[in-house]
């Protein structure tokens, strides 16, 4: 239980990290308003804080509509954790553009519109904290997930700069990424699976497909963290430090990997 509540949005809170740290902070004593892509998610969502006597306000929150990111505005909160993203697979040089536009309006634009707004007011009050979640898989690449990799690269490049700008304004407004690697959601499995719908026989991978599934299943399978545990208790972390750290990595040895590979250009 912590000592010190706070207010904190969530967006992606349907599933997987978003509702998982959803539950994991109001049992803290947070309060939670958890916003999830769907109606049926949201009041799934409220029945949950309902029966478990949760602090947990849900409704539906599309982050890549500008009305629905407005809605934003009604709260004072001290946190913002922008975890809603989606994943597009594929090889770059033959995915179909418009699932690179949306896969990067979904993580990266619409993530930073909505970070825009609550920053505003937190400036004025000089205080609050905004998480991204981001991945592993922003600073270092995997084949077929290139699109999805694009988007996290990008947030991993881009928030250390929006810390150190807001750094020369005040000390007591931070942003901080969450970078997880493999975990067992049914988010990679679902984003792996969408390439083989739209790649036919006019691809140059074509015959290369089950291949290409097959790995991808075995990668997942020996990679994935079957808990989301260790992730949680980061953004939990970041969530409740006065001064969050710029980025919290899980599991910790994904990330040790990842840091090697980067050291021999691999």
């Amino acid at each position: 239980m912590s000592t010190n509540k706070k207010t904190i949005f969530i967006t992606g809170c349907g599933s997987g990290f978003g509702k998982d740290s959803t539950i994991k902070l109001a049992k803290r004593g947070h309060k939670v308003i958890a916003t999830t892509e769907t109606e049926a998610e949201a009041k799934k969502m409220a029945d949950f804080a309902v029966l478990n006597k949760l602090p947990i306000e849900s409704f539906k929150l599309d982050v890549t509509n500008e009305k629905d990111r407005e809605l934003i505005k009604n709260f004072d909160i001290d946190v913002l954790v922008n975890n809603a993203g989606e994943g597009e697979s594929g090889p770059l040089s033959e995915i179909p553009l418009d699932k690179v536009r949306h896969n990067f309006e979904v993580n990266v634009f619409s993530s930073i519109a909505l970070a825009q707004l609550a920053l505003q007011k937190m400036m004025k009050n000089d205080h609050g904290t905004v998480v991204f979640v981001s991945s592993l898989a922003g600073r270092q690449g995997i084949a077929f997930l290139g699109s999805y990799s694009m988007t996290k690269f990008a947030l991993c490049g881009g928030i250390p700069l929006m810390r150190k700008e807001i750094a020369r304004i005040t000390k007591n407004v931070h942003v901080s990424l969450i970078e997880p690697g493999a975990y067992h959601t049914g988010f990679n499995q679902k984003n792996w699976a969408k390439q083989f719908v739209w790649m036919n026989e006019n691809s140059a991978f074509f015959p290369i497909k089950e291949k290409i599934r097959i790995e991808g299943e075995k990668y997942f399978e020996l990679f994935e963290i079957k808990t989301t545990d260790s992730l949680i208790n980061k953004i939990v972390q970041a969530c409740e430090a006065e001064k969050p750290c710029i980025r919290y990595s899980a599991p910790w040895w994904q990330n040790y990997g990842v840091l090697l590979l980067r050291m021999f250009r691999l």
